[in-house]
């Protein structure tokens, strides 16, 4: 029989239970910036929880209150998650820690539940199992991503800004936005940087610090990394090297 078990971070058993993303590499600069940024979301309430199946990691959910959160999304009193991941589909993992999410918003009388989506990348979550476990598709967004909610009283729902394409516009050259919210964002970011130097290309990272800043600078709902150039969205998430110089190539033309 399969022994399940939920375990949420909290800021006595981080250091040694650690995120689920990258923990094959601990010491990397992404895992650490990670788990610094966890520290101190963690005591404004994100909760970070890993399924455990037989005492080996099967997956995680992480979440918070809107206005701490790492999306670019208008939500009062919402709870939005953040990440949903499982290694094997088909054992409700995903539900388990959906519904979790859905009892703790519902304990803290939030209004309800938010996600979002990208039906054409794997670095959101998938929309699938949202809809399955009673969430609505309500708005979307440009490059494909998805506002999904589960209203669990009468209130304002959700919604995205409106002017995605001013953002775009704020810098020609090369822009990296970006937090600690993945831990990927430091590799995405050297081999943006990467790809830019072949090129002779100079760029500029910028670092997001608070909701604020996300609110206003982010180039995608995603949030946690964008890049633009010459008023043109180049990627929200990582690319490799090779990708991140054909694309830069192709709004150079």
């Amino acid at each position: 029989m399969q022994a399940i078990q939920m375990i949420e971070l909290n800021q006595q058993n981080l250091e040694e239970e650690g995120g689920y993303c990258l923990r094959s590499k601990p010491l990397s600069t992404g895992y650490q910036n990670k788990n610094n940024w966890l520290k101190d979301e963690l005591a404004a309430g994100l909760k970070y929880i890993k399924l455990m199946e037989n005492g080996k990691q099967a997956g995680f959910i992480e979440y918070t209150a809107a206005e701490y959160s790492s999306r670019v999304v208008h939500a009062n009193d919402y709870m939005i998650i953040h990440c949903l991941w499982v290694n094997i589909s088909g054992k409700g993992h995903g539900t388990r820690l959906i519904h979790k999410c859905i009892e703790d918003a519902r304990q803290q009388n939030k209004c309800g539940v938010a996600v979002i989506t990208n039906s054409d990348t794997s670095w959101t979550p998938s929309k699938d199992i949202f809809l399955k476990n009673g969430f609505t598709l309500i708005q979307e967004a440009p490059y494909g991503f998805e506002l999904l909610v589960h209203p669990l009283k009468d209130g304002p729902l959700p919604f995205f800004p409106n002017n995605w394409e001013e953002r775009l516009k704020t810098s020609d050259e090369l822009t990296i936005f970006r937090t600690n919210q993945c831990p990927f964002v430091d590799v995405a970011t050297e081999n943006m940087l990467e790809g830019a130097r072949k090129l002779g290309l100079e760029a500029k990272v910028i670092d997001i610090k608070n909701r604020e800043e996300l609110m206003a600078l982010s180039p995608t709902p995603y949030g946690i990394f964008g890049v633009t150039y010459h008023g043109q969205l180049v990627t929200f998430h990582r690319l490799t090297v090779h990708s991140a110089i054909k694309k830069l190539k192709s709004l150079c033309n």
